[in-house]
């Protein structure tokens, strides 16, 4: 049938723009049977000054423009949401779900450092993004631990009145005894170590656990607060490890991860500027570089020879063995200078010297930030000499710089254990009386708080001196010195793997101190809030994104991983110090008790008589033989449907392999009956 261009052209429209008069058309312009199509909503999602559907781009004319002058004030004037969701048309669940997202989206803009986060991620990649994320979200964890500490300790103490001064020289105990305040005039050189070292009028104050009296109310919250940061912690760390998860799981199944996909579908058509789009291609980039680079290894494995085998193996043990030795070196310094401190201090030489006696005094903090320092390069130079892949090296990088940072942070507890209980040995002489060393320690609670305090301190200067001293004047350097030299000396790249550990290995220390020293979550606010603008600041005035990206998947599952290991870590010594440890008899709220967790059935035994009973058949048989029943069903039952889910999914990559198949066939066969007839 021969198709008329009258016609054609007037129902068509005039050329001259879309929103002309539907009188000089004769009829309803195409332009407004487009827009009431249901995908015309996508219009909004292109921006104002998108056009409509079937607008040629070649009449973007003068005419061109006054139309999309038009479209955009008649899309400005469209009414967005004129209704509540329970007045729209809607299905029920459409309204909930529409309810859910508003309400979602309301949390994200509440959300501090949205917009700052975006950018990095846009800049940066993911993979930096995620260590300030993190970041913020440690920064909300002390936050919660401080508002919890001051409702529950610091108000409690302060209403209950004032708060008795430590015990005076000529007091009697059978412990010794305990004066931390300082005789005489003090000198500001001393007042400058009291502050970085938690000692003098900081010892006797509310940020030590040594200050707080004795009284039952006050030791019962002082234990429910420690109990109920931890299980604050715990939970929204879980809920963060199970997102994570998920992501990582979509993320490294085989759907996201083939070459097809990076090549075809990985584009962000979003994106807007040279400098996004030149940072997406090269993640595209390396994501392929890395592929292929693991695909070569692979192929290589598995030509080798039985000999070249032995020797890659060889070459392998050798270096763990390496390994082996370095960490076994930095765990001795680490014990060396923690048991050498006290013996140190009491020299004739360091007690004349202010600043020798504060170097003596961070020994244990200076070693465990040397081997932090020295140690996580060694591994990366020592990686790829065994012969593993890209991922794999990047695996067991972390997991030696894990490893590195919290076990020296476990021997430090060991060294300080050995001294607080004489190696475990309750009849040694120095203990046999109180049960813990108090000649030495009088009060070993706020001493453990003190070697938590300057390791905080310690952390914080040396992110400072590392800015100041190392970066910036390195930038400097870049812009002094053109040429390769200053290239290649201001070239610097924010590494996601360490400080993320970083990260996690200062929230570890503040767990475990936060119990003997009750506002270091609060100085460790402070202590994040300036890291996180102190790193944005360095991140975008001297780093480069990173030529090799960190993946986000990996950090989204990986690292609250470690941070769940480093707050298991930090509970060990602390459920030790409740249980086992006498408290000291001279300080602290628990000085009247045999140990902490003794104050709490006393408490419970004053009662009513119906409370006591139900508090105590919580612990009894009869409550957790039926809570482990359920528990055990609820657990198979969980079990029984993520198969099903597997079960389902495994047959639905099956149907779309299937459907693929069906298309290449049907493909072939239409190019063969193409190919057999004769051209019309």
């Amino acid at each position: 049938m021969e198709e008329n261009p009258s016609l054609e052209s007037e129902a068509w429209g005039s050329s001259r723009g879309w929103l002309a008069p539907r009188e000089a058309r004769g009829g309803p312009s195409l332009s407004s049977v487009l827009n009431e199509l249901p995908s015309a909503a996508t219009l909004r999602y292109r921006g104002p000054g998108a056009l409509p559907w079937g607008v040629p781009e070649e009449e973007e004319g003068e005419a061109g423009g006054r139309s999309r002058k038009a479209f955009t004030e008649v899309t400005e004037t469209e009414p967005q949401d004129p209704h509540p969701s329970r007045e729209l048309p809607w299905p029920m669940q459409a309204r909930r779900a529409h309810r859910k997202e508003k309400t979602k989206e309301g949390l994200r803009s509440l959300q501090p450092w949205s917009w700052t986060l975006k950018r990095i991620g846009g800049q940066f990649g993911a993979g930096t993004e995620s260590y300030f994320s993190l970041l913020r979200f440690l920064l909300l964890l002390n936050v919660l631990a401080s508002v919890l500490m001051a409702c529950m300790i610091l108000l409690p103490t302060w209403l209950g009145g004032a708060p008795p001064g430590p015990p005076g020289s000529n007091t009697s105990s059978p412990c010794g005894s305990y004066n931390p305040h300082s005789q005489g005039l003090v000198t500001f050189a001393t007042q400058l170590f009291n502050l970085l070292s938690g000692e003098g009028y900081l010892e006797w104050s509310p940020l030590f656990y040594g200050f707080y009296p004795p009284r039952p109310r006050l030791a019962v919250t002082y234990l429910c607060w420690a109990f109920a940061v931890g299980l604050i912690c715990l939970l929204l760390i879980l809920h963060r490890s199970v997102s994570g998860l998920k992501q990582t799981l979509l993320a490294e199944s085989g759907d996201l991860t083939s070459y097809s996909h990076r090549v075809f579908s990985a584009w962000d058509f979003g994106l807007c500027g040279d400098v996004h789009v030149r940072l997406r291609q090269r993640i595209i980039l390396y994501e392929l570089q890395v592929e292929l680079e693991e695909t070569v290894v692979r192929r290589q494995a598995a030509v080798r020879t039985l000999g070249q085998e032995a020797r890659v193996w060889l070459v392998r043990v050798l270096l763990n063995l390496l390994v082996i030795a370095l960490l076994g070196g930095a765990f001795y310094g680490i014990y060396w200078a923690t048991e050498s401190t006290v013996e140190l201090q009491e020299t004739s030489l360091v007690q004349e010297l202010p600043l020798l006696k504060l170097v003596v005094n961070y020994l244990p903090s200076i070693f465990i930030a040397g081997v932090n320092f020295v140690l996580p390069p060694v591994f990366k130079l020592i990686a790829p000499l065994e012969g593993y892949t890209r991922s794999r090296q990047i695996v067991f990088i972390l997991l030696r710089t894990v490893f590195l940072r919290l076990a020296s942070l476990v021997v430090l507890l060991f060294s300080l254990w050995k001294q607080i209980t004489c190696g475990g040995d309750s009849e040694a002489k120095d203990c046999k009386t109180c049960g813990y060393n108090y000649k030495e320690l009088p009060c070993w609670e706020t001493v453990l708080g003190q070697e938590m305090y300057k390791l905080l301190l310690f952390d914080l200067l040396t992110a400072l001196a590392v800015a100041l001293l190392i970066q910036f004047p390195r930038k400097l350097l870049c812009g002094l010195c053109p040429g390769a030299l200053g290239r290649l000396a201001g070239t610097q790249e924010f590494q996601v793997p360490d400080e993320v550990l970083g990260l996690i290995y200062a929230q570890t220390v503040v767990w475990v101190g936060s119990f003997f020293c009750p506002l270091l979550p609060l100085l460790n606010t402070v202590k994040f809030l300036l890291l996180f603008y102190l790193k944005k600041l360095t991140l975008f005035s001297t780093c480069s994104p990173a030529a090799r990206t960190f993946r986000a998947s990996m950090a989204n599952f990986f690292f609250p991983l470690v941070l769940l290991l480093g707050l298991a870590i930090s509970s060990v010594p602390l459920l030790y110090s409740i249980f086992l440890i006498p408290p000291s008899k001279l300080c602290g709220p628990f000085r009247e008790q045999s140990s902490i967790w003794a104050q709490i059935p006393e408490s419970i035994s004053s009662l009513p008589e119906t409370t006591q009973s139900f508090l105590f058949f919580l612990g009894t048989q009869a409550f957790a033989v039926p809570l482990l029943l359920i528990s055990s069903i609820l657990m198979a039952y969980t079990v029984a449907r993520a198969n099903s889910y597997g079960r389902l999914i495994s047959e639905l990559k099956r149907q779309r392999e299937t459907e693929a198949q069906n298309k290449v066939f049907l493909a072939r066969r239409a190019v063969a009956l193409i190919s057999s007839k004769p051209a019309l």
